[in-house]
């Protein structure tokens, strides 16, 4: 259960209560712009929108309750103010190239235990190491591959490869994303 202090909220001492779970669920929070910038908890969120710092978009069907009010529980959150956030890339691992692709391999669509990274245009032919160039392959297909475009081995991508955006790429670590969040983060 919430009570409300003159500064901020506390959760009481019955920690099963549905307002406890409800202040630990995962709140999605938007720029001024709607862009993504980060996840917090509900409890943080509450205090966002009690200081009229942001807005809800998006809520669950829950609602927080304290002895003065009710409000619906945010599952999406825009601040009323525009942050300047510095861009960071996603570094270009092996690790990141397989993450990206979700371990699948980009030519047969077969999963397995061991996949490698496959150069669309081979280095020998001057392909770079970028995002827009490496894919998931399985060993079989980067060894029929072999040191050839996919044109010449006559071999079809399932998707073309792109760099992907900081925070989505964070986001899918994740693992199940609410549906209330995905026309946010560009997965509708």
């Amino acid at each position: 259960m919430l009570t409300e202090t003159s500064s901020s909220l506390t959760r009481s001492s019955s920690s099963d209560s549905p307002g406890a779970a409800s202040l630990s669920r995962r709140v999605l929070l938007l720029n001024q712009n709607y862009e993504p910038l980060s996840v917090c908890k509900g409890r943080r969120a509450v205090v966002l929108v009690l200081l009229r710092k942001a807005e809800p978009v998006e809520s669950y069907e829950l609602a927080t309750r304290s002895v003065r009010f009710a409000m619906p529980m945010p599952s999406v959150l825009r601040l009323n103010y525009y942050v300047k956030v510095r861009r960071k890339d996603v570094p270009l691992t092996k690790r990141n190239v397989l993450k990206r692709d979700h371990a699948t391999c980009q030519y047969c669509g077969r999963r397995f235990a061991e996949m490698t990274t496959d150069h669309i245009v081979p280095k020998s032919l001057g392909g770079a190491e970028t995002w827009e160039n490496l894919v998931c392959a399985c060993s079989d297909c980067n060894a029929r591959k072999g040191d050839q475009t996919p044109a010449q081995a006559q071999m079809i991508l399932l998707r073309p490869p792109r760099k992907p955006h900081y925070f989505t790429f964070s986001i899918s670590s994740f693992g199940d994303v609410p549906e209330a969040w995905r026309q946010y983060l560009f997965q509708s």
